[in-house]
């Protein structure tokens, strides 16, 4: 709700003090086949992992634009590039989120705002709980990443926090990819 969202960044910026790093990392499934899918749950998991990381990215950006500094850390998905059958929606919105990373970066750069994407590969989190426990899909999974397992949330803080330091004062615009080194050997 882009004005509770404004409402909350205003708040937090006048009470808790200026938001320097944002994480834009919300994300909802509805796995359907395109063909079955309800345009409700097209439009909600569109709204929520793309429309949402543009309306709180763009409510931090304006107090970064006017202090001059920042960085944002959107959250994209390996499925962004691979896609499979039955998530064409969240494949949508993820690929959506390294474009939108590349045009937010485009557009604030100048104000010394820093945009970056992570794109996990397969994690175990509660979004992807019913597709480790089927047994073929983890036997997939752990066949075809490198490193033979899922990626654990631990897997992504260094990247995280690398992003959101100095130490990426010159990297804007790229979505860098934690995924077990899946893209390594296709």
């Amino acid at each position: 709700d882009e004005a509770q969202v404004t409402e909350a960044i205003d708040a937090i910026e006048r009470d808790i003090g200026p938001i320097d790093i944002l994480v834009n990392n919300a994300g909802i499934h509805r796995r359907s086949m395109l063909i079955d899918m309800p345009v409700e749950n097209w439009r909600k998991v569109i709204d929520v992992n793309l429309s949402g990381a543009f309306i709180v990215g763009r409510a931090a950006a304006r107090g970064m634009i006017a202090r001059r500094r920042g960085k944002i850390i959107n959250i994209a998905s390996i499925n962004a590039l691979m896609v499979r059958p039955n998530i064409g929606n969240y494949c949508a919105a993820k690929g959506g989120i390294v474009t939108l990373t590349k045009s937010m970066a485009t557009e604030w750069g100048e104000y010394n705002i820093n945009v970056n994407a992570i794109g996990p590969g397969y994690f175990l989190t509660d979004l992807t709980k019913p597709l480790s426990e089927d047994a073929s899909f983890d036997s997939w999974v752990k066949s075809e990443v490198p490193l033979k397992r899922w990626g654990d949330p631990k897997d992504l803080i260094g990247l995280a926090v690398m992003l959101a330091s100095p130490a990426s004062d010159y990297i804007t615009g790229q979505t860098i990819y934690v995924d077990g080194g899946w893209q390594a050997c296709l």
